[in-house]
């Protein structure tokens, strides 16, 4: 089947090849947001200890914002005429840490998750600023995804302080 899509109906850029870059940077960013999901869903049936209920609802949000992320970076890349993908073998591919399959205590469940979205924040934040000499549009799209990772990841090590003794 052809596609419907022409050149005439896809948001103008500047420079050569820019459309391919960019939709490979979005696609990076939405295969690390599944990946993201898919680990907080595992440590939300496996996580144990004292703080089990507000960690099990916590990390239900967590996994709801990183599909709604993960939803507006696919459709900025589909808008650009970028297909993305977003299966099984290409998020695998995203080399986002698994976490075990067992058991987890509630701190080291906070403590593991703080760890990824970490790494995904800084990785988000250097394809943010890559896309700013390609689309301030698809840019955009990262700011939000890092402002709102930065949150989690501010709320997550928050709760690994040590109080006052």
């Amino acid at each position: 089947m052809a596609s419907t899509t022409t050149r005439s109906h896809l948001p103008a850029l500047e420079e050569p090849g820019a459309r391919e870059q960019v939709g490979l940077e979005l696609d990076a960013t939405l295969r690390e947001l599944i990946a993201l999901a898919l680990i907080g869903k595992q440590l939300h049936w496996t996580i144990v200890g004292k703080l089990f209920r507000p960690l099990h609802l916590y990390l239900d949000e967590l996994v709801a914002s990183w599909h709604e992320l993960a939803d507006a970076v696919a459709e900025r890349a589909v808008a650009l005429g970028h297909m993305p993908d977003g299966q099984a073998a290409a998020v695998a591919a995203a080399q986002l840490a698994p976490v075990d399959a067992a058991a987890t205590r509630d701190r080291d469940v906070v403590r593991d998750l703080a760890q990824r979205v970490a790494q995904v924040s800084e990785q988000t934040r250097a394809r943010m600023e890559r896309l700013g000499e390609l689309d301030a549009v698809s840019q955009d799209v990262l700011i939000e995804v890092l402002r709102s990772l930065e949150e989690q990841q501010w709320m997550l090590s928050a709760q690994l302080e040590k109080g006052p003794a």
